[in-house]
This record gives C-alpha cells, structure tokens and sequence, in this order.
C-alpha cells in the first residue's frame, strides 16, 4: 500500500525514498511457528521478512455477552446484547435458537429487526440483542438460559441467566366481591375494602386515591399500606360522601390502589336516593290542608 492506495509498482527519483505498507493476512487455520518470507523489489533488492504465530489457528465460533446476568421482576423485558464472532475462513449462515423454559418468550434481533439467522462473513463479528419475556406469574427464583449459533460447520453458544424477584400483582375489591351500593343525596357511607397481593413479590408503600363526581368526596382509613406480603390482604374502609344536591340516579366512583410497580381499580356504582324530608314536608302540607278544608266544612257548611 502507498498511502490508501493498493500498488504493486512505484517510482522512486535518485537518492530519494518513498514510504510504503506491507500487511500480511494471517488464515485462520495455521499452525503455530515462524513464517519466512520475502518483499522483493524485483532486481534491485530483497526484504526478508517474518512472522511468528504465538497461537494455533482455530475454525470455530464466538457466541458471549458482556453481560450473561441480569434481574427483576417478573413483568421485566431482559435484554441481553451478545457478539457472534465467524472465526473461519468462511461464510457461515448460522441458525439462532434458545432453550428457555415452558412459557418463556425469547427473540434475537439484529438492527431492531427479529431475526432466526444471521449471515457472518470470515473473520466478522455480528452484534445482536436477545430479548427475554418471562411468563407473568413466574415465581421467584434463577432460571438459567442456553443460546445457540448452529452453521453447518461450525456451532457456539453461552447461557444467559435471569434472576426473577417477583412478580406483581394486586387485587382491590370488597369482602363479598359486591360492587354497589346505595346513597342518600348529602350523607355518608362507610365500605370496607380488600387489598389482596396476588403476587409472589412484596408490595410496598400501598397507596390509595379516587375519582368521584363533582363536589363528591372519599376519605380512607387507612390512607397507605406500608407493606403486603404475598398472598396476604389488607382491610382499608372507605367513606363516600355524596354532594348533597345530586339528583336520583346511578353514579360510579373510582377506587385505585397503586404502588411503583403496579396499580388496581375498583369501579363502585352508586345509586343516589334524594332526602325523604321534602317528602314528609309536602304529606304534612297536605294532611294540614285537608285538616283545614275539614274544619272550614265543620264550621260552615250547615249555614
């Protein structure tokens, strides 16, 4: 090479010199030892040149990951970024496969695009990412995943192992499942809710909110649950104000608990009743009325 150029001729002017580049391509499958050769300017010079190999040559592949252990929860998307490196003097075309567990889900992708093969050129490395879904109600524990590269000549894998924490899940609803109550316009209702962790992993910090029709108001007791422990439940009461100029008719009222890691919704339908004192009110307007019309004719109806 002169510069960036291949060459195989060149000037040089009388006592002067030009600077050139040999490189020498190693193959693959060599043996260790010294290797003697020659660069030769045909009729004015020789360059005796060599090359020691430390290493026997090799025709295989690479298949690793800078990172073969990764942890979380069970609705976690593992991905892993791995190398598989042609160490032949050919092209391989290599088959990409996983053998993960029953239920688990898991896909290479080369370029954002979800591949089941890859083409490697001699000497080339592709990279690649390989994502792991594990089934949602996973239990706790570490699961270990072998990836393979299969060509026709050549083959490669390593195992990938994924530490599940947990999985996360929650439950709110009432003792007896019931979502549906009644509610005089203006007064209170106290429900009793159940908080259940469905999960295999703590929850922590449990917090409890809503969403109510205008000028309704909710207040919890208690407002946040500091801790659930799988399979476990806690009890929280909740008390429904309704607006005390809502009309008869049917409402609905969200009830939400929420951690950082997931969140459950009860929706609770309402029907508003409105106050029975209007009502008593008028029956004692008109008792008084027809008490009157009775005394009047009492009175005067014999003149």
């Amino acid at each position: 090479m002169s510069g960036s150029w291949k060459i195989s001729k060149i000037s040089v002017l009388p006592k002067k010199q030009e600077a050139l580049s040999l490189q020498v391509m190693v193959p693959l499958k060599v043996n260790k030892g010294s290797y003697r050769f020659e660069a030769r300017a045909k009729g004015f010079a020789v360059l005796p040149l060599e090359v020691v190999i430390s290493k026997q040559g090799s025709y295989k592949t690479a298949f690793s990951s800078n990172q073969s252990n990764l942890e979380g929860p069970a609705s976690t998307t593992f991905t892993f970024n791995a190398r598989l490196m042609n160490q032949t003097s050919d092209t391989q075309f290599y088959a990409l496969n996983a053998e993960a567990p029953p239920g688990w889900n898991v896909a290479f992708k080369v370029s954002f695009k979800q591949v089941a093969s890859v083409s490697v050129e001699p000497g080339r490395t592709q990279s690649m990412t390989i994502t792991v879904n594990p089934p949602d109600q996973v239990p706790a524990g570490t699961y270990k995943i072998p990836v393979l590269a299969v060509s026709s000549n050549t083959s490669a894998d390593f195992e990938m192992e994924v530490v599940i924490s947990g999985s996360y899940g929650m439950q709110l609803t009432t003792p007896s499942g019931l979502l549906s109550t009644d509610i005089t316009a203006g007064d209170e209702k106290r429900l009793q809710l159940s908080v259940i962790n469905t999960g295999s992993a703590t929850l922590k910090n449990i917090s409890m909110s809503f969403a109510a029709p205008t000028n309704w108001d909710v207040t919890f007791d208690p407002k946040q649950i500091d801790i659930l422990a799988p399979g476990q439940t806690a009890q929280v009461f909740a008390t429904i104000k309704a607006d005390k100029d809502a009309i008869a008719g049917d409402y609905v009222t969200d009830l939400t608990a929420k951690t950082a890691e997931i969140s459950s919704k009860a929706e609770f339908r309402i029907s508003v009743r409105t106050s029975m004192l209007w009502g008593w009110v008028g029956i004692i307007i008109i008792l008084l009325a027809i008490g009157c019309v009775y005394y009047l004719f009492r009175k005067y109806g014999r003149r």
